[in-house]
């Protein structure tokens, strides 16, 4: 079993020529998002344990400034041979996966397993 996360990120088109002075201008334009994929201890672990996990992901993923933004938009526990749309379109239109989603380690998140 794995975690999966979906993010959506957005840039402030605004802050670009922004000089640091007063209200920073707000021009945000959506951009996508990128799919995380964060395997699971091999024991199905408990709703306790996989929103610790979630909540720790979250952290390590989001992020927040002037300029952009990244949030999780959905998390799910899948099988491990499971595939985004994105890997799965890959695999229909060019026969692998040249760009899969990114992978997080338990330790990258800051948990010890």
């Amino acid at each position: 079993m794995k975690l999966h996360l979906q993010t959506q990120y957005k840039e402030n088109y605004g802050a670009h020529n922004w000089d640091g002075e007063g209200e920073c201008p707000q021009r945000w334009k959506f951009k996508g998002g990128i799919d995380y994929m964060i395997p699971l201890p091999y024991d199905m672990p408990s709703k306790g344990l996989i929103q610790m996990i979630t909540e720790l992901a979250v952290v390590h993923v989001e992020r927040k400034n002037y300029y952009c933004e990244e949030y999780v938009i959905h998390w799910e526990v899948v099988p491990d041979d499971y595939l985004t749309y994105e890997e799965k379109q890959q695999l229909e239109w060019e026969g692998c996966i040249e760009h899969p989603a990114r992978r997080l380690t338990l330790q990258e998140i800051g948990m010890a397993v």
